[in-house]
């Protein structure tokens, strides 16, 4: 059979030169914002699909309800951002409409519920989008279980690796499909800077990096290199690598994974790791997620849009934990760290009291009795 090889080395081409650019681009990336300065902060808050406008709206009630003095005061503004939804998104063949982007770009942080990705196609997801488009390149995850001696923090690379080009792959069909996986120096020294710069700033004395650098030469051994290169800054600090799938092994062995601290991750293997340590916290609707850059930052629940709880008809019942403990990141992020404080007291309160439980099912509790549950307990 003859193949066309000039296309598809073209389409490589393409692809090669636009990451080339985007590699120039984070070389003169611009200074972090400085909340502390900002005469005004600006929170967009997004619905999202599915179960998303139920959590959302709830978590919005409550941030209103701690933030009450400084939206007065003009130095908070929650600003509603409609349009990422997943039939607008189908209508303008976007993944994020250049309208509800440009709003985006007008906020600081952003609380957003979760978004429904097309099955199959081309449509990338909403959030890779959005993780590439504000350069949200730390995906920070934080899995706190007490009485199982947990205290984790990780540190996912956000912009590249397999997700930054998911829709650029090619297939000559019948034959064979082609994706790409990238990471770039500039890329990976900024997030395993992250990892040891927050674990010097908070006495952590270990970091673990998780690659598959045995298999992944090129890409995961250019990840591990630069980790230990940057480990080496900090000499109080213990750098170990590790293997993901013994690294998935070792989260539930109940023998070591309590000396774990921080990880630092390339981003697929901290989608999958991290889904799996907050199962060990209850679950994914317990956990939240910061997409964090130099700029812009978001704040969102871990887990997906849930349509078939929505079919159905039980997205009341939808559990609002990961949202407002992503609310609680969005809180300290912004530099108010006592009503982050003050809402996380609040619900291990009511976890505590466990009198309002809500597990997506008719014969527990609503989103929204949790919620004012909370509220009860600021």
């Amino acid at each position: 059979m003859n193949y066309n090889l000039d296309e598809y080395c073209a389409h490589f081409k393409s692809v090669l030169e636009n990451q080339l650019e985007r590699c120039e681009k984070m070389k003169n990336c611009a200074e972090k914002t400085d909340f502390s300065k900002k005469e005004k902060i600006i929170i967009g808050v997004i619905d999202g699909d599915g179960i998303g406008p139920i959590i959302v709206s709830e978590t919005e009630r409550i941030a209103r309800k701690l933030l009450e003095k400084e939206i007065l005061d003009g130095k908070i503004e929650i600003r509603r951002i409609s349009g990422l939804t997943i039939e607008n998104r189908l209508e303008k063949n976007q993944s994020v409409p250049e309208d509800v982007l440009s709003e985006i770009k007008s906020c600081d942080v952003l609380l957003k519920g979760p978004t429904t990705t097309p099955k199959g196609g081309t449509m990338e997801s909403a959030n890779v989008t959005l993780r590439r488009e504000l350069d949200l390149y730390a995906n920070v995850r934080p899995v706190c279980v007490p009485e199982k001696n947990i205290d984790w923090i990780f540190f996912r690379e956000n912009t590249e690796g397999e997700y930054i080009l998911g829709s650029s792959g090619f297939e000559i069909p019948k034959t064979l499909a082609f994706d790409f996986k990238v990471t770039t120096d500039e890329g990976t020294r900024r997030i395993a800077k992250s990892a040891f710069e927050y674990a010097k700033n908070n006495g952590k004395k270990s970091v673990s990096i998780v690659t598959k650098a045995n298999i992944m030469k090129k890409t995961d051994g250019k990840f591990s290199a630069i980790c230990h290169s940057v480990a080496a800054e900090y000499p109080d600090i213990t750098a170990e690598e590790w293997y993901v799938d013994i690294m998935s092994a070792n989260l539930i062995n109940e023998d070591i994974r309590h000396k774990f601290q921080v990880f630092v991750l390339p981003n697929l293997y901290g989608d999958i790791i991290t889904d799996e340590a907050a199962q060990l916290q209850g679950g994914v609707g317990t956990a939240g997620s910061a997409n964090i850059g130099d700029k812009y930052a978001m704040f969102e629940a871990i887990h997906g849009s849930a349509p078939r709880m929505i079919e159905e008809g039980l997205g009341d019942f939808a559990n609002p934990q990961s949202i407002l403990r992503a609310l609680v990141m969005l809180l300290r992020h912004i530099g108010y760290q006592d009503k982050a404080k003050k809402l996380e007291d609040a619900m291990t309160v009511c976890d505590n009291e466990n009198r309002i439980v809500v597990t997506g099912s008719r014969e527990n509790n609503t989103c929204r009795e949790y919620t004012e549950y909370v509220i009860s307990k600021l």
